[in-house]
Parts: C-alpha cells; structure tokens; sequence
C-alpha cells in the first residue's frame, strides 16, 4: 500500500507513443505489454492517466516463478517487474480525473451471476474457537540459569530519532513494505573464527556441551541476529530467547541446513540464502545457543553471525500511552475489525507479517487460505512486492489474532499467538502482484482458513478488507469495486494504472465507504459476500486512498462522527493466478 507525494494527471490522445520506450510504435493495440498486459484501445486512445512520485523502489524480480513441488514442475514467466509508488491527489480536479482514470471507461461489466458455479468457490474451513482455558505448562526457568552466555553489545543508533521520523514519514507518503528494521554489523562474529572464539562451552546433561551469546542492540525494540550457515555438526540443536524472558524457540541443525538448502535450491548463492533470521522476543537482547555432542568436531561448526537487524518500532510499545499505539498508529478513519461481528471470521484468517530482506525488516499481511479438501495445509497469500524470494519467505513471523481486545479499546488481545519457521514460496507473480507460500509450522488453534472465489467479480460489488495498517491492530474497510484495471510500472519509482475490462484488467480499483488501507496493509486479501459467505477474491497492491478531514461546518450532522475516507486503492485480482497457478495446490484434478 502506497501513500503519495503527487499526481502529475496528463490527458491527451495516444499518450503511450510518445512517452513509454517499447520496440515498436504499434504496441499500444499489442497484447504483449510488460507483464502480458493487454491494454483496450478504446480507452487507451481516449485517456491516460500518469500516476509518478518520487519513491523507494522494491527490488522485486523481473520474472514470476513456480517453485518446484513434488507434483508441480518448476516453470517460468517473463513478466515485467512491479512497482510500488506514492500517490497523491492535488486538488479538486486531480481528484476528479483519477476517479476517472478508475471509473468504467472499459467494456461493460458482465452481469453478475445470481449463483456462480461451486466449481470456482472454496469454502472457508473454521478449526473451531479458539481454546480460553489456561495453560497447564509450567513456565520455562530463565534460559541465563542454564547456560553462561558471553555478550556482544551494540550501543544506541545514533540515527534512531531519525529512523522512526523516516518510517513515520514512508507511512504517509512513500513505498511499502513498511520498514520496521535495519541491519548493524557485528563485527566480534563477522567470522566463524571470531564466532568460535566468542563460544565458551559448558558440559551438559547427556554427554552433550553447550555455548550461548547474547546479542544487544541498544534502543531497539527487537533484535533478529542473521545466522550465516555453511556447516554444521552432527546432532547441532540450536535455542533462541531472551535472557529476561521464559519463551525459548528450539530447532534442530538439520531444520537449519533444510532452510539454507531450499534457499539454494530457489537459485540463489549468495550470503542471504545461507542466513538463517532468527526470531524477535520484543526487545533490545536476542540470545543464541548451540548445543553440540560433547566429541562433536569444531571445526566443522562454520557459523558467523556478521548482522543484527535492529527494530526501531514495535508492537510491543501498545503499553504505552504517550506512544503511538501498535506498530505505528492507524489513521483517524481506520476502524476496528471487533467493531463489526460480521468479520470476525475473516479476523481470525488473517496475520501480521514481518520478514527480513537483506537485514532489514519490513511489515506486510497475509491471509491463510482453504483448500477444496480442507485438509488444514496452511497455504498463504501475499503480496509480490512483500515476499518475492524463497530467501525472505524463510524468514517469515506472522502474528495472530493481533486485534483490539473491544472494539476501540486501544488495547491488544491477550490472545495474540506467534508462528515462526517461515513459508516455502511456491508462486510468485508480478502481473497481479501475488505471493503465494506454505507456512513450514500450523497456526494457532482457532484459525480461519479463508475461502476464495476464482470467478469474475462484476463492477459495483461489495468487498471488504481485513489487514493490519502501519502493523497496527487489525482494521476493516469496506467499500466497492468501481473499474477492471491495467496497472504497469513506468521506471523503477512509478506505475500507472488504466481501465479495462474483465477480459484484459488484472486489478481492481477500490473505492472504500469505511476505512482506508496504509503501509502494513500490502498484501491483504480483499473479500466479496456471495450466498452469504465470504471469500477471498485479491489482495492489496497500493492506491491512494487516505482520510479526509472532517467538515468544520458545526451544522453539518455526521454519522458515525468520524473522519471519511478518499482516494483508490488497487488489488491483484485472484481469480487470474488461480486458473494459472494457484489451482494445482488448491484444487488438484
């Protein structure tokens, strides 16, 4: 989800033969566009519409790919590359010609169905309530009781005021994924060799030994140490936590290796597909322990720790008052998913994303999706410009049921689960800006698994989005479907989007009647009601939308008193991957 900068709108015929460099002049009436994008000529020499801002761009890869399965084979896609941008409507008639460059220039829709087939309808899975029953397991003895940990410190960011301002300042009007994070050089376990020397083992119970460090990075409000793996020992367990804490993450040295190798076996050498991210615990300290059999070879432990990536936001700081509440603060027009009982189903579908790329951390949302046998694989869908490699799918946390405890109570759920252990990514396309993985661990008991409609999605239909604005407690908007889009990027800090149809446009145009989307929300699914169910028809690419202040006319009655929303907001159409891609893991022949 993209805020903005400005809008440079140009109106005038054949616009595409002057300004987009291409082979040749006749490509505007081509169905070979980036992407495989077919623009209709109609609208095309009628209006176009140039949305440019100066923005970050998102290394996003030049083509989609199918990861390999054991039933699918690896296949490719040349698509152009996706871009995120800012957007910002200047003015009354700027605002006017992009509700425009949104409306239904295209084709006519085609008439909606009263009942579409079930051949193109997943049902939604509900596991059940979730348990509210106290935990019976005693809580784990403080891991520093266990194992003597050396410490490596890192003092405060010099630029840690400046890094939120430049976060909150992204939030409002730049790129997304929103950045929460960034990468520190740890130079005392740069090497294997300087890691080794920092080890200092202890005997433990079973004839095995133990050694731990301890990471701080002053100021931070989470600490992600990147584990650069080339060998391990034999039998190598290794245990994360924080020394103030009881919660402790176990994975066996193999699980490690099977990381680095699905890295790998994705095409990508370099360092960050042999890193393994290890999970926050909502603060400054991460501590790391290996446990070797006590005749295990040493020098085959060929393991260095070069970067932290360091939180400078987090949403842990909801205890706060003076402190903006969750991860960033959610617009005055977002509202509470516990505000409306209708969607708290699709609530508890829907997960808070934090992954790492190249040692910075980022925030995006992610839906759990249902197969047609409800056989409780935890598919997931994202965005492209979220998650693009296998590298950063192996880093993925996602949080759960991170609500308000009430509605507009401000408060997070005591019911908020954490998953860790990353997805496989098993599609990614940037033609409708999809990221489709499997988590490698289940989430928590009394999850949704969303269903999903791979039909067209006729103008003027209802939907509504759940998603996680700036990582804030889960938000609902609702709104309508007002055009089919092409949407295509025109250099690496810009896209433009144009009306279609439902033959050719690969996006819908969003305008919301409730709510807005902000950075955090990329990714999100966007739901439509049919027969009385819900399911999960796109998912969020970026748009403009943003609240409008509230009127100063004291005669003006306003109901519910709350500030409305403006702007458009774009999605990837789902029904397209679906029949391309999504169908072999979803609905099998």
């Amino acid at each position: 989800m993209l805020r903005s900068s400005f809008v440079n709108i140009y109106i005038y015929n054949n616009f595409l033969l002057h300004f987009l460099p291409s082979p040749g002049a006749n490509h505007i009436h081509s169905t070979a566009m980036p992407g495989d994008l077919g623009v209709a000529a109609g609208p095309m020499n009628q209006a176009f519409c140039k949305l440019s801002a100066v923005g970050e761009r998102l290394d996003l890869p030049r083509q989609s790919t199918v990861r390999k399965n054991a039933h699918l084979p690896q296949k490719e896609r040349k698509d152009g590359p996706m871009f995120r941008f800012p957007i910002r409507i200047a003015g009354l008639f700027a605002m006017l010609t992009l509700a425009a460059c949104g409306g239904s220039d295209g084709d006519p829709a085609p008439a909606p169905a009263s009942a579409p087939a079930a051949s193109v309808r997943i049902e939604p899975h509900d596991t059940g309530p979730r348990s509210t029953a106290e935990s019976t397991t005693p809580a784990a003895l403080p891991r520093s009781r266990l194992v003597r940990a050396t410490t490596v410190r890192l003092d405060p960011l010099d630029e840690e005021p400046g890094l939120e301002k430049k976060s909150q300042a992204a939030a409002a009007d730049q790129a997304i994924p929103w950045q929460i994070g960034v990468p520190r050089s740890l130079a005392a376990t740069a090497t294997a060799q300087g890691t080794r020397a920092q080890l200092r083992w202890q005997p433990a119970p079973g004839g095995m030994q133990r050694a731990a460090i301890s990471f701080t990075s002053e100021g931070a409000w989470g600490v992600r140490p990147g584990l650069l793996v080339r060998s391990l020992p034999a039998n190598t367990t290794l245990r994360f936590y924080a020394q103030a804490g009881t919660d402790v993450i176990q994975v066996s040295g193999d699980e490690v290796l099977r990381t680095v190798q699905r890295n790998l076996a994705a095409g990508d050498t370099s360092d960050a597909a042999r890193t393994y991210w290890v999970p926050d615990f909502r603060g400054a300290e991460t501590t790391v322990e290996l446990e070797l059999p006590a005749r295990a070879n040493l020098a085959e432990l060929n393991l260095a720790i070069p970067t932290l990536s360091h939180f400078f936001v987090s949403p842990s700081r909801t205890d706060t008052a003076s402190v903006a509440k969750a991860l960033g603060d959610g617009a005055s027009c977002t509202v509470d998913v516990t505000c409306n009982a209708q969607y708290l189903d699709e609530s508890r579908s829907v997960a808070l994303m934090t992954y790492v790329r190249n040692g910075a951390s980022y925030l995006c949302t992610g839906t759990l999706l249902n197969d047609v046998d409800s056989s409780g694989i935890p598919y997931f869908l994202s965005a492209n410009h979220c998650i693009s490699t296998q590298a950063e799918a192996d880093t993925l946390t996602t949080d759960w049921f991170h609500h308000a405890s009430a509605c507009n109570s401000r408060a997070l759920n005591a019911g908020t689960q954490r998953v860790t252990g990353g997805a496989l990514l098993l599609h990614n396309d940037a033609a409708t800006d999809i990221s489709f993985m499997r988590l490698n661990a289940q989430p928590p008991e009394g999850s949704v698994y969303a269903g999903s409609y791979a039909g067209v999605v006729p103008l003027s239909s209802n939907v509504a989005g759940v998603h996680h604005p700036r990582g804030d407690l889960q938000k609902l908007s609702i709104g309508t479907i007002t055009a089919y889009n092409q949407c295509m990027p025109i250099t690496s800090s810009s896209f433009y989007c144009i009306p279609s149809n439902a033959q050719s446009g690969k996006f819908f145009s969003i305008a919301w009647n409730q709510g807005i989307t902000e950075p955090g929300s990329s990714g999100s699914g966007l739901f439509h009601t049919i027969d009385g169910s819900r399911y999960l028809v796109g998912q969020l690419y970026g748009g403009s939308s943003r609240c409008r202040p509230p009127s100063s006319n004291p005669f003006e009655e306003i109901d519910p008193p709350v500030s409305s929303s403006s702007g458009k907001d774009f999605y990837g159409r789902f029904d397209l991957p679906f029949h391309s891609a999504l169908k072999n893991w979803l609905n099998p022949d």
